[in-house]
């Protein structure tokens, strides 16, 4: 006998519908469907190892049959199987679950149960124009039941003739999605979203190179590995078993091994498993993110953690599976999520613990790995409090030596020799040795210390270091004379006139090469007689502005500035003297006449301007040449 009737969906269950299974990508059909099978399969082995089934069970396995002719792609597996009155009420009547039926009634067994049967079936609707389900229940004497529906409410159901007990799901492939008719695209879902099942999926047969092409065996394809190593206990895992795996997650990161790894492992207050890796990262933040694989129950979700995870966590690698986490909502319904936040606060915390752990039991290796670890550390300080709270115990700084010290380790160090007039400790920083190396030595002859900050994120770092060390400054070595960079007392003003301010000043700026999107200003210091004449530095401020506007959208506005540079000029030495007297009596354009006639004052702003990396084209050419002049 035939039944016809209309599927039951109601305002009262169409909403919760929506909000936990509206799909947006019609690839997650395969994911669905594959997951009800391993759901069906889980269920029987459930009931047998609690005396409820008696039958065999043989062989468990999900299989996936493509039939390109036929344009169907059938899900076909050996499990609990249902009997009509249960197709009728889990198919028909969207609203209920026999998943979560089943938990109820079997929840001290019943862990690995994936998902909800009878909701997510229908995303199988968006592929198909025909679906057909073939079932036969564990039931005794229950006969078999095939239903059809093309995707309308309206569907059929009839006995019919099945061997073996399970479900066979046949998808009639639409022709506007005739890609899922492709071998290729269907192992590749498989591979992505059942990689880890729990049991078995097979996906034709295994192949062999002969005689100049690939050839079916007798052996079946298993797409999975249905006990991957984050579900095994960590006292019988090696550092080759974690190795391997994270190859077989990253294939393409070749010959690149995690510096270390952290094997997550908890049952209470929720359930987490998991393995994360922690990658080389030395530049570069968007590369590195979404490299962690979130599952549920050994069913991909998403490997788009962010917002999930704190923002940090998204630079490591690897694998995250808790039954607690919602398989079929939302990234912005995860974010909401009770269990996920959690999850989320306990991962930061085993995170810092191992932090911790490597730098209180092996400090030199802590420190051989620090310039990779630097980036996400420093990327959590600044995105997580609770996360800077621990990492200040074990974060570094390095000096330009190679020597790395804790904050309390590096202010006992510097706290003599770098504390000026107001009490501040000044931490003196550069961001490139090669660059900056004629004021690094400066700094080193008045017996200081420079500190090496070159990654992505330092400029941020130490912005949020003077926030939360008391009485410390970073201030990079070239942004001021080093005499008055650490300022011990206060500094006597030079008294010039207006006019002599105005005079030298253009007088200076003629000398200075046109470089685009930079400015100068100029300076007079009293430095000493055996200082350097002119000198050029940068305001810590303005730069900093700068670089941080590079990273910040927010703060573009700063990235369209100028670069402002000062020329400061040393009024105690004998050249500047003799300048500065002569801009008594002269105009700024007679002095100027005579200055570029002599050409020496051109040459000391070009040896500074050299000295900063900042003399170049046309300007380094003719100082070249005016250079070679000046000894013959």
């Amino acid at each position: 006998m035939v039944q016809k009737g209309k599927i039951g969906v109601t305002t009262d269950n169409i909403f919760p519908i929506i909000k936990k299974f509206l799909y947006s990508d019609q690839e997650i059909f395969l994911r669905e469907i594959v997951s009800n099978a391993v759901d069906a399969t889980q269920k029987i082995k459930t009931l047998s190892d609690r005396g409820e089934f008696k039958g065999e069970l043989g062989e468990l396995s999900v299989r996936v049959t493509l039939n390109k002719e036929q344009k169907t792609v059938t899900i076909s597996d050996r499990g609990i199987g249902m009997t009509a009155e249960e197709v009728d009420k889990y198919i028909n009547q969207i609203a209920l679950s026999s998943a979560n039926e089943f938990l109820d009634k079997y929840k001290d067994d019943a862990n690995a149960i994936i998902g909800h049967f009878g909701l997510g079936f229908y995303s199988s609707f968006m592929v198909s124009n025909r679906v057909e389900i073939i079932s036969k229940s564990y039931k005794k004497d229950e006969p078999a039941v095939k239903w059809t529906c093309d995707g309308s409410p309206e569907f059929t159901m009839q006995e019919t003739e099945k061997d073996e007990r399970g479900t066979d799901i046949v998808l009639h492939i639409d022709d506007e999605y005739k890609e899922f008719l492709e071998k290729e695209r269907i192992e590749s879902l498989l591979v992505k979203y059942c990689k880890f099942l729990p049991v078995p999926i097979i996906f034709g047969k295994k192949q062999d190179w002969k005689e100049g092409k690939l050839i079916d065996t007798e052996e079946d394809n298993i797409i999975n590995d249905v006990n991957p190593l984050w579900r095994q206990k960590p006292a019988g895992l090696k550092d080759e078993d974690y190795i391997k795996f994270y190859r077989d997650l990253y294939p393409m990161s070749f010959n690149e091994e995690p510096m270390f790894w952290i094997h997550l492992n908890v049952d209470y207050p929720f359930n987490l498993t998991g393995i994360l890796y922690f990658p080389k990262i030395k530049n570069n933040l968007d590369l590195q993110r979404n490299k962690i694989q979130l599952y549920s129950n050994q069913v991909y979700v998403t490997d788009s953690v962010e917002g999930i995870v704190p923002e940090f966590l998204t630079l490591l690698h690897g694998v995250i599976d808790s039954p607690d986490i919602p398989l079929n909502v939302s990234r912005s319904y995860l974010q909401g999520d009770n269990n996920v936040k959690k999850i989320s606060s306990h991962i930061t915390k085993k995170v810092a613990d191992k932090l911790e752990e490597l730098f209180k039991k092996e400090r030199t290796q802590f420190q051989e790995k620090w310039d990779s670890l630097k980036l996400f550390i420093e990327y959590g300080m600044l995105t997580d409090d609770k996360f800077y709270d621990r990492a200040a115990k074990f974060s570094l700084l390095k000096n330009t030596e190679g020597e790395y010290f804790t904050f309390e380790e590096y202010k006992t160090l510097v706290s003599g020799s770098q504390t000026d007039k107001n009490g501040d400790i000044i931490n003196l920083y550069c961001s490139n040795k090669q660059e900056q190396y004629s004021h690094i030595e400066a700094a080193k002859e008045k017996g200081y210390d420079v500190l090496l900050m070159d990654g992505q994120l330092d400029v941020h770092w130490v912005g949020l270091l003077e926030q939360k060390l008391e009485k410390t400054r970073f201030v990079r070595v070239d942004s001021d004379i080093i005499d008055h960079i650490i300022q011990k007392e206060d500094i006597k003003e030079i008294v010039l006139s207006d006019k002599q301010k105005e005079t030298l000043t253009h007088t200076i700026k003629a000398q200075l090469p046109a470089i685009e999107k930079t400015e100068f200003t100029v300076d007079f210091k009293a430095l000493g007689e055996s200082s350097r004449p002119v000198q050029i530095v940068q305001n810590e401020f303005s730069r900093r502005m700068k670089e941080m506007a590079a990273m910040q959208q927010q703060m573009a506005f700063y990235g369209e500035l100028p670069d402002t540079y000062q020329v400061v000029l040393n009024t105690q030495h004998p050249s500047i003297k003799s300048l500065i007297d002569a801009s008594k009596e002269k105009d700024k354009e007679l002095l100027l006449k005579e200055i570029t006639e002599d050409g020496k004052i051109k040459q000391m702003i070009d040896l500074a301007l050299l000295s900063g990396g900042m003399l170049k084209g046309e300007a380094l050419s003719n100082f070249v040449k005016r250079s070679f002049d000046m000894i013959k």
